[in-house]
């Protein structure tokens, strides 16, 4: 009898693991491509997550396993809410006496098989195989019984909440962070016991079925807004119990979605990397409209969405800076949807602030800065349709009356008047006790970084004035964007703190003072990582090192400058400026920019060295080809740019600066019917140098281009060598804040 379940079972099975497997006689679609284990085992942080989900979909599915180098698992989560944040209502199939079913089991497992479209693994304690697939905001889950005795499916909540069942289903919900998350059942199979297994603060509901049934199926669907509108959404998805069919959908959606951009040439390797990090870009934000409503973290009220979906789900201090410049290639109608809900939640919020961290339950607030300033500057400076005013007045009242401490959401203090007045944010001597109580202990002040992140902040909000015709609005703003230069350091070439007097702190270590992360006075990455964050003008940073060769010298001192400590001792210091090549930090997101940075000083081949030496060390198909937080798609979109041969330095200036493609040819699907195409002739490991280049026919002696360019379609050529041609691209650096003012 198991051997003919199991027989059974393999032939099921069999119509979507064949698509799973690397056949050499087949060409690959872009989602074969794609390997969720990359970069599963962390260098020293958080690692990436195996997710199986739709694109920018609101349910999505991550096994719960503590490591994913062990083979425990506490069960299947019927969503994971928010990225990298927890999961909720555990799925926990069971085969045995009822006296040993408990809320608390730990699974062993194998066979363990995930794509972004289907997901199974085999529990081998209880013979259970155990499948998955995706919907948008419901889901299928199959459960295969190949031992003997009673079968049991478990849900349980991971905090607090209420579980009914009910015949051949279930309802109730899970409470995360404030919020409820509704979810509504149905088996395929009419149970023939029910039960609870409750255990203190756990809720845990339990159905049996027959011990003749070897294979129960079940769906479900997910809601913010009540029970009844999680059957409405499983009701709308998913008419069957039909895991195959799902799971072939999902894979046609992500071959739909990761289409959008071809590849050729490179190795199978490259590829992988390239549409995995695809995929990851395509995790957050999410789409949680529900039949035309949507519910609201910042106000706790459901609301309708007039047409237009409300998303969340964003770190905009990791996301600002290449995620958000790829969706508006990739998907600008929903990028459009994305800053509409930023607009909502600023005017859902009791204090009419924008959001720095939006979930689903409101601004979790963490980092420094709010650089969804930035998002939207970037998106005016692209030709993305929002309400212009009324993003203008949520950031200029969120700057000038919330706090600028980090991890803070708060009214403005005293250090905030102090900023607002001298134009720096003041830091503290060793030693010297915080006056000012929300303050974190840990976070600090971060009072370099928070000066330069109000900088760039601020110049966004200028190009928003100025859009609006609101003169000293703009004015005063573009004044506020070269603060930066009030904390530079001529005589050591960097951004060194000062304190409430104007004196530069000392002494200091711009390797190591500050603390864990160097969070007194920067934030995660010490000095060497913040020489280069004005990245709004850094034409203007370069006058302030005297020119092009000093700025360089002390760019490429940073590629070589020694860690001055063992990586164990340094890391306990900095952990998580992980990925290091000297004081180069590839695994933390305010160092992204830097490798390109030498097309702006006029030697352009260094950054084409550079990034192909960082794209091959750290970024791999491997378990650990992450070097740092990948962040659900902050790290990943700048590998997809970077594979591809371009890069968004400044958000905000809609210019791309050119690095150096990995793939012979790559072309970019449109939203409008065009095309974008790069084509890098002869390209290859060791013939990573651009020798010449042509636009359209036309030749091109400048390191970037426009995405006016980008997005009307076209072709650049890149005539690739083995050894560097230094005088291309070196006359005309890609633009600044200096040059938009012109």
């Amino acid at each position: 009898m198991k051997k003919i379940v199991l027989l059974i079972t393999i032939l099921a099975f069999a119509s979507v693991s064949c698509q799973q497997i690397d056949r050499k006689d087949k060409k690959k679609d872009p989602v074969d491509y794609v390997n969720n284990r990359i970069g599963n085992i962390s260098i020293l942080l958080v690692p990436t997550f195996p997710v199986t989900h739709l694109p920018n979909s609101m349910l999505r599915m991550i096994p719960a396993h503590t490591e994913f180098v062990t083979d425990r698992m506490q069960g299947l989560p019927l969503n994971v809410p928010s990225h990298r944040q927890g999961d909720l209502l555990y799925l926990m199939p069971y085969c045995g006496e009822l006296t040993e079913l408990t809320p608390n089991m730990n699974y062993r497992y194998d066979h363990e098989q995930s794509t972004p479209y289907h997901y199974s693994v085999y529990l081998d304690d209880h013979g259970i195989l155990t499948r998955f697939a995706p919907a948008a905001r419901s889901a299928i889950f199959s459960l295969t019984y190949e031992n003997e005795g009673p079968r049991y499916v478990m849900l349980r909540t991971v905090g607090n909440g209420e579980l009914f069942a009910e015949g051949n289903t279930m309802h109730g919900y899970e409470i995360y962070h404030g919020t409820k998350h509704y979810f509504y059942l149905e088996f395929d199979q009419e149970p023939i016991e029910t039960g609870n297994k409750n255990k203190e603060n756990l809720k845990a509901s339990y159905v049996r079925f027959a011990d003749n049934i070897n294979e129960v199926r079940i769906r479900y669907g997910i809601s913010y807004i009540s029970h009844e509108q999680a059957r409405n959404n499983l009701e709308n998805e998913i008419a069957e119990f039909d895991i195959d069919a799902l799971a072939s959908a999902a894979r046609t959606k992500w071959n739909e979605t990761l289409g959008k951009i071809e590849v050729e040439g490179a190795t199978e390797d490259q590829k992988t990397v390239f549409y995995t990090s695809l995929y990851r870009a395509h995790e957050r934000m999410i789409n949680i409209s529900e039949d035309g409503k949507y519910y609201n973290g910042f106000d706790g009220k459901v609301h309708d969405d007039g047409g237009v979906p409300f998303w969340t789900d964003d770190w905009i201090w990791d996301n600002y800076l290449a995620l958000h410049p790829l969706q508006i290639i990739l998907n600008p109608k929903a990028e459009e949807e994305k800053l509409a809900s930023y607009i909502r939640m600023y005017e859902n919020s009791e204090e009419k602030w924008m959001p720095t961290f939006p979930c689903v339950f409101g601004d979790a607030h963490c980092m420094n800065g709010n650089h969804a300033a930035v998002m939207f500057a970037d998106a005016l400076s692209k030709g993305i349709q929002f309400d212009v005013e009324k993003a203008f007045e949520g950031m200029k009242n969120t700057v000038l009356n919330e706090t600028m401490i980090p991890w803070r959401r708060a009214p403005k203090t005293e250090l905030d008047d102090f900023y607002h007045e001298h134009g720096w944010f003041p830091g503290l001597h060793p030693g010297e006790k915080e006056p000012v109580a929300i303050v974190s202990d840990f976070e600090q002040r971060n009072s370099v970084a928070v000066t330069q992140a109000a900088s760039y902040d601020d110049w966004s909000i200028a190009q928003l004035a100025k859009s609006l015709g609101k003169e000293d609005d703009y004015t005063f703003f573009l004044n506020r964007a070269y603060n930066y230069r009030n904390l530079f350091n001529k005589e050591t070439g960097f951004f060194h703190p000062k304190d409430k007097n104007g004196a530069f702190i000392e002494p200091f270590d711009y390797i190591f003072s500050g603390g864990i992360g160097a969070r007194a006075y920067y934030d995660e990455n010490n000095a060497w990582t913040y020489i280069w964050d004005v990245r709004h003008n850094i034409s203007d940073l370069i006058n302030l090192f005297g020119g092009n060769q000093p700025f360089i010298q002390k760019l490429d001192q940073l590629f070589v400058e020694d860690l001055k400590l063992p990586k164990w001792q340094y890391y306990a210091v900095h952990p998580d400026a992980t990925g290091n090549v000297g004081q180069f930090v590839m695994g933390n997101e305010p160092s992204f920019h830097i490798p390109y940075l030498y097309n702006y000083a006029g030697q352009p081949w260094k950054t084409q060295k550079r990034i192909r030496m960082l794209l091959e060390s750290w970024f791999r198909n491997d378990l650990m080809g992450i070097p740092g937080d990948e962040d659900g798609g902050g790290m990943t979109a700048f590998v997809v740019f970077s594979q591809l041969g371009f890069y968004p330095v400044t958000p905000g200036i809609p210019v791309y600066t050119i690095g150096s493609p990995v793939f012979t040819k790559s072309t970019i699907n449109l939203d409008n019917g065009n095309k974008f195409t790069v084509e890098a002739k002869n390209t290859s490991w060791s013939n990573k140098y651009i020798q010449s280049a042509t636009f359209n026919g036309e030749p091109r002696n400048h390191s970037w281009f426009t995405h006016d360019e980008l997005i009307k379609g076209g072709t650049l050529v890149l005539e690739m060598g083995d050894r560097p041609n230094k005088e291309w691209g070196v006359d005309s650096p890609p633009p600044s804040a200096k040059d938009m003012q012109q």
